[in-house]
């Protein structure tokens, strides 16, 4: 089913013939309109249109000769000539001209779509540049059946929003509503959207609303309203969402949700850094935003909204009395990936002192009960409180990982966990994390244990160009291993294109026997998710419990119980330890073994290798 999301402001298709264009730009007295018909080429010509002012600072003009495919932009009154900031297409970048574009031209397939319940979920994020060798939304269809078969069952999107150059991660994005030209058209990015429906995956598309990209935001030449200097951001002056004139940038962000969702048939999104939101109103901004998205048309329909959110604040997961979420639906779970990156890894510096103390017990608490920091001092915040309590949560509130975009990429160099930690810890942590209630994310590549680092690339103009390159050295200098000027001077330039060239996936691999191994392990692990855990998370509530001996971590959660029987127990033993640990087996069927050879002992003791879990599952059992 088509479907055009209506919003104020962008080019609009009237019916019966032509576009209407409209822009609010209270910082200008007068506003033009260039046109250049699609048939004329990118060199126009290019007629000059005067538009009119509505009040309020906005502005309007209606052609009746223009169509879609049609080439415009702004004229300032200086001669600046800008694209719109609710373009739909800007085929030649963030400086050129935007599109006119039919929201109605692409033949949606997906009529019997009705997304997945958010227990369903198994997320693969993956960045569309880096995901395939061709780096497009065309070549990205082709892996879909792959990851359907593994157990995949929702990808996750860097932002496509337009940014600055032919590569980026996408979080410099400065035209929200543009897919990035890079990566294709408009259309197909909804054909990959289709096609993922076909085979039974959810979209999720990452979003950034806390702050514009350095390059091609042109907002500040004609709207300065749009900011708010009473907040400080790293970016500068604030969004402005609770000052003067925020209600029209409330409604651009609040249109942009919505567009995605319906124009594009997404799942869901993603929200970046939310904690990065500067919004003192009595609404704030994410709540508003979740509230269009529940009310919204079309939500037959499940929509979901995950959030990143440092501040680990439970209220945004809050649910109703029937286990339905109130506002957003689930927020990554940086703990987890913390306390465990310290379990396997040894680092401590920056924000991993948190968790230097007791990473094991940190990382089943993490699995038990979703945040680590749930209202206590933090020692990388000077001993500030951080977090709310999150025990009544259902654990699928939490979306857990291993490794992400960020972790990997804000490395120097960056490595992916698996070439960093003992190939056994990471066995017994994934097997923790796919057999846990939580939704588990995968970073793509993660399920063949890929190499193949991520590092941190953009495309931006040379004068920008030569300050992030030595931004991203100098930002390492603070680290000991690169206080020598030679070791910083290795770290890959963001900008050179052999930077984004090394991060692509190397799907060959998957090829080689050790990658072999760890994507069936992986397939193994999902299959018996698929089988025993997805039946029992609906309806689970509330934290398990954990505990630790020696090197052994213990868990236990009550998952939802099935009509007329008790609620199930999950149980799991997972051995973190240098050797061999001889363990008490958990009573209940056994529902996997990861790290054989797993020997009984008389009774029910075990002895589980290094790397080794036992996963049991009992319908009446005691706890621990």
């Amino acid at each position: 089913m088509n479907a055009q999301h209506a919003m104020p402001f962008g080019a609009a298709l009237v019916p019966g013939g032509g576009v209407r264009f409209a822009l609010w730009a209270p910082g200008v007295d007068e506003l033009a309109l260039e046109l250049a018909m699609a048939d004329a080429g990118d060199d126009g010509p290019w007629a000059l249109h005067a538009m009119a002012a509505q009040g309020d600072g906005w502005w309007a003009l209606t052609l009746a000769e223009a169509k879609a495919g049609d080439a415009y932009r702004f004229v300032l009154p200086d001669g600046l000539r800008v694209p719109d900031p609710a373009s739909r297409r800007n085929a030649q970048d963030v400086h050129g001209p935007s599109t006119v574009v039919d929201p109605l031209a692409y033949r949606w397939r997906d009529d019997d779509w009705r997304g997945r319940p958010w227990h369903e979920a198994v997320v693969y994020e993956l960045h569309v540049g880096a995901f395939t060798p061709e780096g497009s939304f065309v070549a990205a269809q082709q892996r879909l059946a792959e990851l359907a078969r593994l157990g995949i069952t929702a990808i996750e999107i860097m932002p496509v929003a337009d940014f600055p150059g032919r590569r980026g991660w996408g979080y410099d994005g400065v035209l929200p509503f543009a897919p990035d030209a890079s990566y294709g058209t408009p259309d197909d990015f909804k054909a990959l959207v289709d096609a993922a429906h076909q085979h039974g995956l959810m979209v999720l598309l990452d979003v950034v609303y806390n702050h514009f990209g350095p390059e091609g935001n042109y907002l500040h030449a004609y709207c300065a309203s749009f900011f708010n200097p009473a907040h400080h951001t790293p970016w500068g002056a604030a969004i402005n969402f609770d000052g003067e004139g925020a209600h029209n940038v409330r409604s651009f962000f609040v249109h942009n949700a919505l567009y995605w969702l319906e124009e594009f048939h997404l799942d869901g999104l993603r929200m970046d850094a939310i904690h990065a939101m500067a919004d003192d109103s009595p609404t704030h901004i994410v709540a508003e935003i979740c509230t269009a998205i529940s009310a919204g048309p079309g939500r037959e329909r499940a929509i979901h909204v995950v959030l990143e959110n440092e501040h680990n604040q439970a209220r945004w997961l809050a649910r109703d009395a029937a286990g339905r979420p109130l506002r957003a639906t689930a927020q990554w779970n940086d703990d987890l990936h913390h306390a465990l990156h310290v379990l396997a890894t040894g680092e401590t510096a920056g924000y991993y002192i948190d968790y230097a103390s007791k990473p094991l017990q940190a990382f089943g608490r993490a699995l038990a009960q979703g945040f680590v920091y749930t209202g206590q001092p933090s020692l990388y915040l000077e001993g500030a409180a951080r977090g709310e309590p999150c025990a009544h949560l259902p654990l699928v509130a939490f979306v857990s990982h291993l490794q992400t975009h960020d972790q990997i990429g804000n490395r120097a160099f960056g490595e992916r966990i698996d070439a960093l930690a003992p190939a056994a810890l990471l066995r017994a942590a994934r097997a923790c994390l796919l057999l846990s209630p939580h939704v588990p994310m995968l970073f793509m590549g993660e399920e063949y244990a890929a190499r193949t680092p991520f590092l941190f690339f953009c495309d931006v103009g040379p004068e920008l160009a030569a300050a992030v390159s030595a931004g991203r050295r100098a930002e390492f200098s603070r680290f000991p291993q690169f206080s020598d000027p030679a070791v910083r001077e290795r770290i890959p330039d963001p900008n050179a294109a052999s930077t984004f060239e090394a991060s692509k996936l190397d799907w060959a691999q998957r090829q080689d026997p050790g990658y072999r191994q760890a994507l069936a392990s992986v397939r193994d692990l999902l299959a018996v998710r698929r089988r025993e855990l997805v039946p029992r998370l609906a309806g689970q509530r509330g934290a398990g419990s954990w505990q630790v001996s020696g090197d052994v971590l213990y868990l236990q959660w009550t998952l939802g119980a099935q009509a007329g029987a008790p609620a199930p127990m999950l149980q799991l033993v997972a051995n973190f330890g240098a050797g061999d640990a001889h363990v008490a087996a958990p009573p209940g069927r056994c529902i996997h073994i990861e790290g054989a050879p797993v020997t009984r002992g008389e009774g029910t003791r075990l002895t589980l290798p290094r790397g080794g879990v036992w996963a049991a599952i009992d319908e009446v059992s005691d706890d621990l």
